[in-house]
């Protein structure tokens, strides 16, 4: 059977920092963010900062809810081909890359991948350097060479691991060209508007990759249960809206944006259909918050998340247009895992985050 992935348009771009947002106490204010490009490949790794995400994107629904999660499987055009010398075939979103099954050494860039494998009980043998996730590697194996880190690739640590394949993501698939150099290298980047699909996609070939179907097979039936446990919750329980807080700057995100599964799969009718899919989100105010006046907040803590020092997302909304509407004063503000941002679409991710919002819900009622 043969995987498709969906090819990516865009890869990861840092924020521009020097984005603002200036609230205006007339109306709510939108724009769409900047972005500046990434530097240039550089042959030595640098530290991971908390610097904006991935990825691939970006088209608008303008539907206003999205409450049904569509837990059927592409399985038309999803094929892995194998072949009697150990190897298999993946069509990527490079195209087609052939690699030997249960390649030995690995090397893994991306967070969501690395988080997956160690589900799946995968050793790695190559890994970038100041993850701030957990679940980084599979039980009592041993600890992993330094490769560069999830933004940079170090060439010649990579070239001294000597990987029999190279996977990555959203955020490194800038780098394929020069990654794939040193061996076959399987792009597995995921689509924000079809996170849930590709997500389930990617973890099935993982398990024909490295001969973990069943084990595979169990942690997506998890991620399902997950899903549907928390739509039984969240029905006709009001809308909600996405924020992301990164210092004193807010953004929000659509339906088809990179936190669009909090609506499509979680449940939650979104409170401004209007929002786009920007990889970022789109800046808002606290007048934004306000006027559209969400039932539920559902908050990704930014510098938190990237090991940033600073005020906490919690002191940011304690405001007094915060403190108008419904979800502050129905205490309905939930808190969204680090993974969302940093794993997205990961195992891990979809536990944690069913997790965090069934509390939430199950705390309101």
């Amino acid at each position: 059977m043969t995987f498709f992935y969906k090819k990516l348009n865009t890869t990861e771009q840092k924020e521009d920092n020097q984005s603002s947002i200036k609230a205006k106490q007339s109306q709510p204010v939108r724009a769409f963010c900047r972005h500046s490009l990434f530097a240039a490949l550089a042959a030595t790794s640098i530290a991971f900062t908390g610097c904006s995400s991935p990825d691939a994107e970006q088209n608008q629904d303008t539907t206003a809810q999205a409450t049904d999660t569509n837990i059927a499987t592409n399985t038309d055009s999803n094929v892995t081909n194998t072949n009697s010398s150990g190897e298999v075939t993946l069509d990527t979103a490079q195209g087609k890359i052939t690699v030997p099954t249960n390649p030995n050494p690995v090397a893994v860039y991306d967070m969501t991948l690395i988080q997956d494998l160690a589900a799946l009980d995968v050793p790695v043998q190559g890994l970038p350097q100041d993850l701030l996730i957990e679940h980084t590697q599979a039980e009592n194996t041993p600890k992993a060479q330094s490769i560069g880190t999830v933004f940079e690739p170090n060439l010649e640590e990579l070239n001294a691991l000597q990987p029999q394949a190279i996977l990555i993501g959203n955020r490194m698939a800038k780098h394929y060209a020069a990654i794939s150099a040193v061996a076959p290298t399987l792009d597995l980047s995921l689509a924000f508007e079809d996170l849930y699909n590709t997500s389930k996609q990617r973890l099935a070939e993982l398990g024909i990759l490295f001969d973990k179907q069943a084990q595979a097979a169990k942690l997506q039936q998890d991620i399902d249960d997950a899903i549907a446990k928390t739509q039984a919750m969240t029905k006709d329980r009001g809308n909600g809206m996405v924020v992301s807080i990164q210092g004193n700057k807010l953004s929000t995100f659509g339906l088809d944006s990179r936190f669009g599964y909090v609506h499509k799969q979680f449940g939650i009718p979104i409170a401004d259909p209007s929002i786009g899919a920007a990889t970022h989100g789109e800046p808002i105010s606290f007048e934004y918050i306000q006027k559209i006046n969400p039932d539920w907040l559902l908050v990704l803590d930014h510098d938190a998340a990237t090991g940033k020092a600073g005020e906490n997302a919690r002191v940011v909304l304690d405001n007094p247009l915060i403190q108008q509407t419904t979800a502050w004063q129905k205490q309905q503000i939930i808190y969204l895992s680090r993974d969302s941002y940093l794993a997205f679409g990961s195992y891990y991710h979809w536990i944690n985050d069913a997790k965090l919002i069934q509390a939430g819900y199950s705390k309101a009622q």
